[in-house]
């Protein structure tokens, strides 16, 4: 195991390096009072830099962005089953059924 010993910080740090290596600079500008709520959140929620902070905001718009699509293509799409009160109790049992399992 002794000849494992540096290995096992090879790979992360060389994915580190590769993630580095792709990413763009991108440079904004922030009133004071935004830039003040940028810094708390960093400080106060555990991201490392600014940066881990507006990645993680952008990721976010990304899903919620991709969940509205979704709702709005089953909204869309055709009805196939009345959705009524036995349409939620078998849909509460197929859930059910499946968690228990």
């Amino acid at each position: 195991m002794s000849e494992l010993k540096g290995t096992r910080l090879f790979l992360p740090i060389f994915a580190i390096a590769a993630m580095v290596l792709r990413m763009s600079t991108m440079n904004i500008s922030l009133p004071d009072q935004l830039k003040s709520f940028v810094d708390e959140q960093v400080a106060g929620r555990g991201y490392g830099t600014s940066s881990e902070y507006i990645r993680e905001l952008i990721r976010r718009d990304q899903d919620r962005l991709v969940l509205r699509r979704l709702l709005l293509d089953g909204a869309s799409s055709a009805q196939t089953e009345p959705v009524d009160e036995h349409y939620f109790n078998s849909l509460r049992d197929r859930a059910r059924g499946r968690h228990s399992k």
